[in-house]
């Protein structure tokens, strides 16, 4: 935690508050909150001096429309889209050691740790909640986990020990506290996966050992933002009716942005960052472009296995198209996405790119922080294994009138009996 960070949360203020009370862009605060940057002694002795509006003396919190959980947490993407709606946290459990560098370094105000693995955590420890999120790990169901397991002779889905049974924590979890609403998330090969038993058995879990009328929708994040990702959402509510993900309005994705939308501009109109750009135009670092080694090998792979017929390759770029789907492999090679350049080979996207694509930088313009302990590689991970965020979004505020119900009608039971 930084010297800034630290006197910001002494004197009980949010990130933007203290960019409003310091007279200073919201993107340098978040440098300062993250450690890119450190700001002048003046600074820090003006953050100091507003300690005395201490958080005992600032008005309290007010309520939240509603409370939700966090699990398999990743980097937040699933809780940005249910803050949005006026939802808070209140238990999150991420066991990803650099996923919880990241987490924290974006939601500095939580009052509760994070908590590691899920097999671990009691559920008497979990707080009571009227939303459960679950992204659960992905990998056993893929298509590209699936290869991977089956040529290195390993099982997959709920026979991958590892991770394809944490689906069952969740039931324990629902299953435990009744939350009033449930959103899972998944890849879209879930449905597929072993020619449909695996969803099967989740279906039959949540509809008839739990008790809820459970909706799904598989959903392209090309509609909000420029990359084709596919994912499948899981909705449940514990009583009345079955929400029906089908009508949820999605943005026509023929009018969706294109890549121009998250790449660097290198123009000058944005400022250097990190080992990411560099110069007074804050040019891409050329350590993101590909050796010619790299770019001959991937080429000489793609045309192998073309002649074989097969589509194994990699994905070429500009700024008027849309990418392929960002995956966590993308540390090795970045072949999924290489950004085109003149005169030169590829480039990978940078993890900067790599939260636009994902939708983690605001609208404003806010940045999403990567913390300088976060390497590349972690943080290709990161943003791979994550949720676009105004898909999310979308789907929270399609839960949320509905949500809101639940808790007023809870609301009313309670002053009835009072």
């Amino acid at each position: 935690m930084t010297d800034f960070s630290t006197l910001r949360q002494q004197a009980g203020l949010s990130v933007r508050e203290a960019a409003e009370r310091l007279g200073y862009d919201i993107r340098q605060i978040y440098r300062w909150e993250s450690g890119w940057t450190k700001p002048r002694r003046a600074v820090l002795d003006s953050l100091a001096s507003l300690k005395a509006a201490s958080p005992a003396a600032r008005p309290p919190k007010a309520r939240p429309a509603f409370t939700f959980v966090d699990l398999f947490a990743g980097i937040g993407g699933l809780r940005r889209g249910f803050e949005s709606i006026g939802g808070e946290c209140v238990f999150t459990c991420e066991w990803d050691r650099y996923s919880q560098q990241t987490y924290r370094a974006n939601f500095p105000d939580d009052e509760h740790e994070i908590a590691g693995d899920i097999r671990a955590v009691k559920t008497e420890e979990i707080p009571d909640h009227d939303v459960l999120l679950a992204g659960f790990p992905c990998q056993p169901f893929s298509i590209a986990g699936v290869s991977k397991k089956n040529a290195l002779n390993r099982p997959h889905g709920f026979a991958c020990e590892t991770q394809g049974t944490l689906f069952f924590d969740v039931e324990r979890i629902i299953g435990s506290h009744r939350p009033k609403a449930f959103l899972l998330e998944n890849v879209k090969n879930l449905v597929n996966h072993d020619r449909g038993r695996t969803f099967q058995v989740i279906m039959d879990t949540l509809e008839g050992k739990l008790g809820y009328k459970v909706s799904t929708r598989v959903i392209d994040a090309k509609s909000w933002v420029p990359q084709h990702r596919e994912r499948i959402f899981i909705v449940g509510f514990r009583d009345g009716a079955k929400l029906d993900l089908k009508s949820m309005t999605v943005p026509d994705p023929m009018r969706g942005p294109k890549l121009a939308s998250v790449l660097h501009p290198e123009n000058g109109t944005e400022r250097p960052e990190g080992h990411y750009t560099t110069g007074r135009r804050a040019a891409v670092s050329v350590r993101y472009t590909l050796s010619d080694h790299l770019w001959t090998y991937l080429q000489e792979y793609a045309e192998k296995h073309r002649s074989k017929g097969n589509g194994f390759g990699f994905g070429l770029f500009g700024p008027d198209d849309i990418a392929r789907t960002l995956s966590a492999r993308y540390f090795k090679d970045g072949s999924e996405i290489l950004v085109r350049q003149k005169g030169r080979p590829p480039r990978r996207l940078t993890p900067r790119e790599c939260a636009r694509l994902m939708g983690f930088d605001e609208p404003d313009g806010t940045p999403f922080i990567i913390p300088p302990a976060v390497s590349d590689t972690q943080a290709y991970k990161q943003f791979g294994n994550s949720v676009v965020v105004p898909a999310v979004k979308a789907v929270a505020e399609h839960m949320r009138p509905r949500i809101l119900a639940a808790v007023a009608a809870r609301d009313a039971r309670r002053a009835a009996r009072a």
